[in-house]
């Protein structure tokens, strides 16, 4: 079996691959057309899954101890009135780790000081991937020619090796939803580490951090593309009236520091992740709807069983059969899943609907909540031999 891979994508999934073939001695570089790294991004919550497979890579500790636990929870309305409870105690007997946020930018800088600085290739377009020889694929980039015994497509939602690879694929949809978030300026004062309110056709969320700032969002149904000329304003028009401590998030919050993104999926499901040597993993592979809050668990665990099948079978082609068998079936679950949790929460906009919604929430008990976290977030890791 050939060492050296190209990791097409600098982002959470092509750095967490990076990370794990090089501990199994394989070189690689990781191609990033970006041209600054500025992390653009707000915050990120982590299951277990995600932890466990960042152990699984040598950074879980890292990322433990720059990270902030989410013990208390709930899912609330508008006006306060408490749909759920999260326990995350509960969740960390059952898994041994609660979940935890970190500002994305954390992470990404996490990722990048456990590889070495000549890996990361800044600026580096990949074009297209040569498959000619199928034992030795090239990777075209503008400034020139890569060849790998391994190339991996971690180049996100809109992934230029995805449409080569499956051209007949109808790629990404919208899903009918819309995410403006930020993070706050300063310290804010929060009662709960995590929290989630339903309005009609709109969710207001956040996230405690460990330096005392908080990321939010705001997902709101809309047309695609559509744009506010005052992103704030628009989320103080439709969630400035909830419940605190919604007002005071946006109060702390930076006009200029809202990001607005359309969500798109991945509705159509990929028929392999693989073709040759060439592996698809994160949003290239199964970009889903943020409603479970998996997205960048399951491109961590991608990461992990990549790095195991890697480590245990003796071809590279052997491995990537392993890698597809493992986690096809799993992620594109998530997704579906992810979806449904989007139609019956966030989404909902008919009145009796919502009014169903939130009775059955109310009459079920917490441990409920737990275990939809944990049919998402119980995985066992892949032993890196």
């Amino acid at each position: 079996m050939g060492n050296r891979a190209v990791v097409v994508g600098g982002g959470i999934g092509g750095l967490a691959t990076a990370i794990g073939l090089r501990r199994i001695g394989w070189e690689v570089t990781v191609l990033e057309r970006a041209q600054l790294l500025d992390d653009a991004g707000a915050g990120i919550s982590l299951h277990a899954n995600g932890i466990r497979a960042l152990d699984v890579l040598g950074v879980g500790a890292a990322v433990r101890a720059a990270a902030h636990p989410q013990y208390t929870g709930a899912t609330r309305t508008p006006r306060g009135s408490r749909l759920a409870r999260m326990d995350g105690r509960a969740l960390e007997r059952a898994l041994g780790t609660p979940i935890v946020g970190i500002p994305r930018s954390v992470l990404h800088q996490l990722l990048r000081d456990a590889l070495p600085p000549e890996c990361l290739s800044v600026g580096a377009e990949a074009v297209s991937v040569d498959r000619a020889d199928p034992r030795r694929p090239r990777v075209r980039l503008k400034q020139g020619d890569l060849d790998a015994d391994l190339v991996v497509g971690a180049d996100g939602l809109h992934s230029r090796l995805r449409t080569e690879l499956f051209p007949d694929h109808p790629g990404p949809a919208y899903s009918g939803s819309t995410v403006l978030r930020a993070v706050t300026e300063g310290p804010v004062a929060l009662d709960a580490d995590f929290e989630l309110t339903w309005g009609p056709g709109a969710e207001f969320g956040h996230i405690a951090f460990a330096d005392g700032r908080a990321e939010w969002h705001a997902v709101l149904n809309s047309p695609a593309r559509t744009r506010f000329a005052d992103p704030l304003t628009e989320v103080r028009r439709r969630c400035g009236g909830w419940h605190a401590p919604i007002p005071s998030l946006l109060a702390a919050t930076r006009p200029e520091a809202v990001l607005h993104h359309d969500i798109d999926e991945l509705v159509v499901p990929l028929p392999a992740y693989t073709a040759g040597r060439v592996a698809l993993l994160g949003d290239a592979a199964h970009a889903m709807t943020p409603n479970l809050g998996q997205g960048a668990c399951q491109a961590l665990e991608d990461a992990a069983v990549l790095t195991a099948a890697l480590s245990a079978e003796s071809t590279v082609e052997g491995a990537l059969a392993r890698y597809d068998t493992e986690r096809r079936p799993r992620s594109q679950a998530v997704a579906r899943a992810a979806r449904q949790a989007g139609r019956m929460g966030q989404q909902l906009t008919h009145p009796a609907a919502i009014t169903v919604r939130n009775t059955a929430m109310r009459l079920a008990p917490s441990a409920v909540t737990v275990r939809t976290i944990l049919r998402h977030a119980r995985w066992t890791p892949p032993v890196v031999r």
